[in-house]
Order: C-alpha cells, then structure tokens, then sequence
C-alpha cells in the first residue's frame, strides 16, 4: 500500500494521469519499483505460507520481516537512482532463495 500511495504521489506532483506510465524520470522509476515488488509479491507470500507451514515458524517469520525491509529498501533506492536499487534486489532474491531452500526441506521432513 505504501508503494502505491509513494505512485499516486508521484503522479500528482508530476501531473501524469492515469493510465499514463511515462513522464518524468522521477516518476517512471517510481512506478516501475512498485510494479516491480508487486510482480514478487505472490511468489513471496506462497513461499512464505509454504515454510512456515512445513518448516518453522519463527525462522520463516524473521526471512519474511527481512525480505519486507530489503524491499523498502529496493524501492528507497530505486526512487533515487536505478543503480541504487541493486544492492537490496540482490538481498531480497538471496531471501527468496533461502525460503524456497527452507520450504523444500520442510516439505521433505514432512513427507519422508
């Protein structure tokens, strides 16, 4: 929801009208960081059910409040500056590994 307020922002202080997606670069990096996130959110929060189901609760809690920040982060970084968003993209795809990792090898606990 905070992205979407942060484009909503952004139009209106660039006066781009939906459905317009291009302007001010300001804005297009904007838009683009909160399309970005939302492409990733579905894999996220499955794979986030999926490991604390079969594997541990506390752990998968603490990747997920984890990855949640590296995507602030991402988007903070991508407002600024496209090369600014690298660092904490880098982070979040190394959490979304470690979930996928952590719900295989509850999965396999679980059915073997």
């Amino acid at each position: 929801a905070y992205f979407a307020l942060q484009v909503i922002h952004a139009r209106r202080k660039h006066k781009i009208s939906p459905p317009e997606t291009t302007g001010h670069p300001e804005f297009e990096r904007i838009f683009r960081a909160q399309v970005n996130c939302s492409e990733y959110f579905p894999i996220f929060i499955s794979l986030l059910w999926v490991a604390g189901i079969f594997f541990h609760q506390g752990v998968v809690a603490a990747c997920g409040l984890l990855y949640l920040y590296t995507r602030f982060r991402y988007f903070q970084g991508y407002a600024a500056a496209a090369q600014e968003r690298l660092g904490p993209l880098y982070a979040s795809a190394r959490l979304l590994w470690l979930l996928i990792g952590l719900a295989a090898v509850g999965l396999l606990v679980h059915f073997l």
